[in-house]
């Protein structure tokens, strides 16, 4: 994509809507509404890099009670003509087709590069790359095997969600509570992941979510890792003005 004059590409992940409780969440939902709405003006392309939910599961004809602000926003956005891709992070894995027929957004549940004003992107949540991590990478296998979605979907909606909302609030190996903080750089595995596919082909920027830390780091003169922070605590967000890549805070 060639960006038009005066046009943007913005990068947000990790709202976590739904947790820990309605009433807290509805704040933060509004605040990421008004932000969709001020950007929509100069948005040529908006991504959204996963977890937008704390808890999502795609039933044959039910999906998750709640959200209508966000939803109908993105909406509002696909339909006025902007472009708006998601990533399936850790707590949406299971999405099934409700945002391509409804919102017209594509999902993407493997990372992929994209190319803007001759920058190239590679751009995915994060979860289970890299080195580490193997808690949750034994995990997310059980979570997204076929016989494993078909045996959930055999539970009631109201039971199936939430039990699934307990255990992405508690499980500190889906909720990430533990990965929270700034490891250094040879111990962040999101970077060293960076850096192997770096070696495979030059990327202009590494984009994940995932983390819940704002990061920006060099991995060379000429590319830059960036992790897009959340928006629980620091409502940081990643805007490209056709030349460079940078955190913003809202």
């Amino acid at each position: 994509m060639q960006l038009p004059i005066g046009k943007k590409v913005y990068f947000a992940s990790d709202n976590h809507l739904g947790a820990p409780t309605r009433e807290e969440s509805l704040i933060r939902e509004k605040k990421f509404v008004a932000w969709l709405d001020q950007i929509k003006e100069d948005a040529a392309a908006i991504f959204l890099l996963g977890d937008l939910f704390d808890f999502w599961f795609e039933y044959k004809t039910v999906v998750p009670k709640g959200f209508t602000r966000t939803l109908g926003k993105l909406a509002e956005i696909t339909d006025s003509g902007t472009p708006v891709y998601y990533f399936v992070g850790n707590h949406d894995l299971w999405m099934n087709g409700y945002f391509e027929e409804e919102l017209n957004i594509p999902v993407y549940h493997e990372p992929q590069e994209f190319t803007f004003n001759d920058k190239t992107f590679f751009i995915g949540h994060g979860d289970g790359l890299g080195p580490g991590d193997k808690g949750y990478k034994r995990m997310k296998k059980v979570f997204t095997n076929p016989v494993s979605k078909w045996a959930y979907r055999w539970l009631h909606p109201d039971l199936g969600v939430k039990l699934a909302q307990y255990f992405s609030v508690k499980n500190k190996l889906i909720s990430g509570d533990e990965d929270v903080t700034f490891l250094g750089e040879e111990k962040e595995w999101l970077v060293q992941y960076s850096k192997r596919k770096l070696n495979e082909k030059h990327r202009d920027y590494f984009v994940f979510g995932h983390r819940h830390l704002p990061l920006e780091i060099p991995l060379n003169d000429s590319s830059t890792y960036i992790n897009l922070g959340d928006w629980i605590t620091y409502y940081t967000y990643g805007v490209f003005d056709g030349t460079d890549l940078s955190l913003e805070k809202y």
